[in-house]
């Protein structure tokens, strides 16, 4: 008997609107305490929202409040710089 190969979750990017699996993006978390971080392991409990691990895409989702939709929040400026400061690492 064969195995079916496990599928990979799919995640669309704020940014650019692309999908890509979940392994390949960066997730965004509205943590409960109302906090915004990069969630490296995936798996912080809050409101989350993908991007690709490019500073572009980041600008895009800033410029157009992707961000703030998706994580139903006001993202402030000081929160977008430290996040391309995080995501340059």
């Amino acid at each position: 008997m064969l195995k079916e190969a496990k599928k990979l979750p799919i995640r669309k990017c704020t940014g650019c609107g692309e999908r890509f699996d979940k392994s390949s993006l960066v997730r965004i978390v509205k943590i409960p305490s109302g906090e915004i971080v990069l969630d490296k392991t995936g798996k912080l409990s809050g409101r989350g929202a993908y991007i690709c691990k490019s500073a572009q895409c980041l600008k895009k989702a800033e410029k157009a409040s992707r961000l703030d939709r998706s994580l139903s929040a006001s993202v402030p400026k000081e929160v977008y710089q430290r996040l391309a400061e995080e995501l340059q690492k």
